[in-house]
Protein backbone atom coordinates (compact mmCIF):
# COMPACT_ATOMS: atom_id res chain seq x y z
CA UNK A 1 0.00 0.00 0.00
CA UNK A 2 2.69 2.43 0.98
CA UNK A 3 5.05 1.99 -2.10
CA UNK A 4 2.36 1.09 -4.56
CA UNK A 5 -0.55 3.10 -3.83
CA UNK A 6 1.12 6.53 -1.78
CA UNK A 7 4.59 7.11 -2.43
CA UNK A 8 4.49 6.85 -6.32
CA UNK A 9 1.42 9.25 -6.60
CA UNK A 10 3.36 11.65 -5.24
CA UNK A 11 3.19 11.39 -1.36
CA UNK A 12 6.79 12.71 -0.01
CA UNK A 13 6.04 12.97 4.10
CA UNK A 14 7.97 10.52 5.73
CA UNK A 15 6.71 10.64 8.90
CA UNK A 16 3.50 10.50 7.17
CA UNK A 17 4.37 7.50 4.99
CA UNK A 18 5.82 5.47 7.94
CA UNK A 19 2.64 6.31 10.06
CA UNK A 20 0.60 4.64 7.10
CA UNK A 21 3.21 1.38 6.99
CA UNK A 22 2.46 1.03 11.14
CA UNK A 23 -0.94 1.39 11.81
CA UNK A 24 -2.72 -1.53 10.65
CA UNK A 25 -6.01 -0.41 8.64
CA UNK A 26 -7.39 -3.88 8.79
CA UNK A 27 -8.25 -3.63 12.99
CA UNK A 28 -10.26 -0.59 11.66
CA UNK A 29 -12.58 -2.19 9.27
CA UNK A 30 -14.04 -4.83 10.95
CA UNK A 31 -15.36 -8.28 8.54
CA UNK A 32 -14.06 -6.26 5.32
CA UNK A 33 -10.75 -7.21 5.81
CA UNK A 34 -9.61 -8.60 2.89
CA UNK A 35 -10.73 -4.72 1.52
CA UNK A 36 -8.66 -3.12 3.71
CA UNK A 37 -5.17 -2.22 2.20
CA UNK A 38 -7.14 -1.46 -1.21
CA UNK A 39 -7.36 1.18 -3.36
CA UNK A 40 -10.70 2.33 -2.77
CA UNK A 41 -12.77 3.21 -0.06
CA UNK A 42 -13.80 0.60 2.81
CA UNK A 43 -17.69 0.53 4.20
CA UNK A 44 -17.47 0.63 7.73
CA UNK A 45 -21.36 1.09 8.75
CA UNK A 46 -23.92 3.51 9.38
CA UNK A 47 -23.72 4.47 5.19
CA UNK A 48 -20.55 5.46 6.14
CA UNK A 49 -16.43 4.76 4.52
CA UNK A 50 -13.13 5.07 5.72
CA UNK A 51 -11.42 6.71 2.67
CA UNK A 52 -9.38 5.43 0.16
CA UNK A 53 -5.78 5.43 1.93
CA UNK A 54 -4.31 7.86 -1.14
CA UNK A 55 -6.84 10.22 -0.13
CA UNK A 56 -6.29 10.41 3.48
CA UNK A 57 -2.38 10.65 2.85
CA UNK A 58 -3.00 13.51 0.66
CA UNK A 59 -5.01 14.91 2.94
CA UNK A 60 -2.77 14.80 6.02
CA UNK A 61 0.21 15.42 3.87
CA UNK A 62 -2.08 18.82 2.71
CA UNK A 63 -2.31 19.70 6.59
CA UNK A 64 1.28 19.29 7.71
CA UNK A 65 0.85 18.19 11.17
CA UNK A 66 4.30 18.18 13.24
CA UNK A 67 4.90 16.28 16.47
CA UNK A 68 3.67 19.29 18.68
CA UNK A 69 0.30 20.10 16.98
CA UNK A 70 -2.85 19.60 18.35
CA UNK A 71 -5.35 18.17 15.69
CA UNK A 72 -8.65 18.35 15.05
CA UNK A 73 -10.44 14.98 13.36
CA UNK A 74 -14.18 15.81 12.02
CA UNK A 75 -16.13 12.52 11.29
CA UNK A 76 -13.51 10.24 12.83
CA UNK A 77 -15.66 7.16 11.53
CA UNK A 78 -13.79 3.61 12.49
CA UNK A 79 -10.74 5.34 14.02
CA UNK A 80 -8.50 4.83 11.02
CA UNK A 81 -7.51 8.56 9.96
CA UNK A 82 -7.92 8.91 14.22
CA UNK A 83 -4.88 6.22 14.32
CA UNK A 84 -2.46 8.36 11.68
CA UNK A 85 -3.19 11.25 13.54
CA UNK A 86 -2.25 9.89 16.97
CA UNK A 87 1.08 9.31 15.59
CA UNK A 88 1.94 12.16 13.99
CA UNK A 89 0.51 14.83 16.31
CA UNK A 90 0.63 15.61 20.45
CA UNK A 91 -2.56 15.94 20.87
CA UNK A 92 -5.76 14.51 19.10
CA UNK A 93 -9.74 15.53 19.29
CA UNK A 94 -12.16 13.94 16.59
CA UNK A 95 -15.53 14.58 16.49
CA UNK A 96 -18.06 11.43 15.33
CA UNK A 97 -21.82 11.84 14.28
CA UNK A 98 -22.94 8.61 14.74
CA UNK A 99 -22.23 6.77 18.57
CA UNK A 100 -22.01 3.07 17.04
CA UNK A 101 -19.15 4.17 15.00
CA UNK A 102 -17.60 6.02 17.59
CA UNK A 103 -17.67 3.42 20.67
CA UNK A 104 -16.30 1.50 18.71
CA UNK A 105 -13.35 3.25 16.95
CA UNK A 106 -12.94 4.35 20.95
CA UNK A 107 -12.37 0.62 21.74
CA UNK A 108 -10.26 -0.35 18.85
CA UNK A 109 -7.62 2.94 20.00
CA UNK A 110 -7.60 2.12 23.04
CA UNK A 111 -6.66 -1.32 22.47
CA UNK A 112 -3.75 -0.42 20.14
CA UNK A 113 -2.77 1.96 22.77
CA UNK A 114 -3.30 5.19 21.86
CA UNK A 115 -3.53 7.62 25.05
CA UNK A 116 -3.31 11.00 23.41
CA UNK A 117 -6.37 10.49 21.49
CA UNK A 118 -10.14 12.29 22.89
CA UNK A 119 -13.03 11.16 20.64
CA UNK A 120 -16.75 12.70 21.05
CA UNK A 121 -19.74 12.07 19.69
CA UNK A 122 -21.40 14.99 18.02
CA UNK A 123 -21.99 17.51 15.30
CA UNK A 124 -18.69 17.80 13.70
CA UNK A 125 -19.80 20.89 11.77
CA UNK A 126 -19.07 22.53 14.86
CA UNK A 127 -16.12 21.53 15.52
CA UNK A 128 -15.40 20.61 19.32
CA UNK A 129 -14.27 24.47 21.70
CA UNK A 130 -13.46 22.56 24.22
CA UNK A 131 -10.17 21.78 22.77
CA UNK A 132 -9.82 25.05 20.69
CA UNK A 133 -7.39 26.45 19.24
CA UNK A 134 -6.10 23.44 16.55
CA UNK A 135 -2.96 23.99 14.57
CA UNK A 136 -4.69 21.55 12.14
CA UNK A 137 -8.50 20.61 11.17
CA UNK A 138 -9.06 17.99 9.00
CA UNK A 139 -12.51 17.09 7.64
CA UNK A 140 -13.21 13.46 6.44
CA UNK A 141 -17.15 14.36 5.19
CA UNK A 142 -18.12 16.87 2.41
CA UNK A 143 -19.61 20.05 3.14
CA UNK A 144 -21.54 22.75 1.12
CA UNK A 145 -19.19 25.15 2.46
CA UNK A 146 -16.62 26.14 4.93
CA UNK A 147 -18.07 26.18 8.04
CA UNK A 148 -17.38 29.25 9.90
CA UNK A 149 -16.96 27.52 13.76
CA UNK A 150 -14.25 25.70 12.02
CA UNK A 151 -12.10 28.86 10.75
CA UNK A 152 -12.82 30.22 14.55
CA UNK A 153 -11.34 27.37 16.27
CA UNK A 154 -8.23 27.11 14.14
CA UNK A 155 -5.05 28.90 15.25
CA UNK A 156 -3.27 31.18 13.52
CA UNK A 157 -1.23 29.90 10.99
CA UNK A 158 -3.11 26.72 11.32
CA UNK A 159 -4.25 24.51 8.33
CA UNK A 160 -7.97 23.11 7.64
CA UNK A 161 -7.95 20.57 4.98
CA UNK A 162 -11.80 19.90 4.32
CA UNK A 163 -13.58 18.77 0.53
CA UNK A 164 -16.18 21.30 0.31
CA UNK A 165 -18.88 21.19 -2.74
CA UNK A 166 -22.37 19.54 -3.37
CA UNK A 167 -23.19 15.59 -2.44
CA UNK A 168 -22.55 14.34 -5.79
CA UNK A 169 -19.02 15.69 -6.26
CA UNK A 170 -16.35 18.24 -4.31
CA UNK A 171 -12.79 19.76 -4.28
CA UNK A 172 -10.54 19.14 -1.43
CA UNK A 173 -9.66 22.85 -0.10
CA UNK A 174 -6.41 23.80 1.80
CA UNK A 175 -7.35 26.55 3.83
CA UNK A 176 -4.71 28.14 5.88
CA UNK A 177 -5.29 30.78 8.86
CA UNK A 178 -3.52 33.82 8.83
CA UNK A 179 -2.31 35.93 11.90
CA UNK A 180 -4.85 38.82 10.80
CA UNK A 181 -7.62 36.28 11.17
CA UNK A 182 -8.06 36.38 7.41
CA UNK A 183 -7.75 32.84 5.27
CA UNK A 184 -6.44 31.67 2.19
CA UNK A 185 -7.82 28.80 0.36
CA UNK A 186 -6.38 26.21 -2.27
CA UNK A 187 -7.86 23.78 -3.80
CA UNK A 188 -5.85 20.49 -4.18
CA UNK A 189 -8.03 17.96 -6.31
CA UNK A 190 -11.52 16.57 -6.74
CA UNK A 191 -12.66 14.02 -4.52
CA UNK A 192 -16.46 12.24 -2.96
CA UNK A 193 -17.06 11.93 0.35
CA UNK A 194 -19.61 11.39 2.36
CA UNK A 195 -21.66 14.28 3.15
CA UNK A 196 -20.69 16.30 6.68
CA UNK A 197 -24.22 16.22 8.55
CA UNK A 198 -25.13 19.31 10.88
CA UNK A 199 -26.06 22.58 11.82
CA UNK A 200 -23.34 24.39 9.42
CA UNK A 201 -23.40 21.53 7.10
CA UNK A 202 -26.06 19.16 4.68
CA UNK A 203 -29.00 18.73 6.68
CA UNK A 204 -29.64 15.23 7.35
CA UNK A 205 -32.24 13.57 4.02
CA UNK A 206 -32.11 16.92 1.97
CA UNK A 207 -29.45 19.59 0.43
Amino acid sequence: MVEGQLRRRGIRDERLLAAMGRVPRHEFVGPRQQEAYADHPVVIGEEQTTSQPYIIAAMLQAAEISGHDRVLEIGAGSGYQTALLAELAAQVFAVERHASLAEHAQETLARLGYSNVKLVTGDGSLGYPAGAPYDAIVVSCAAPGIPPALIAQLAPHGRLVIPVGPREQQALELVRKLPDGATTVHVLEGCCFVPLIGEQGFQAGGN
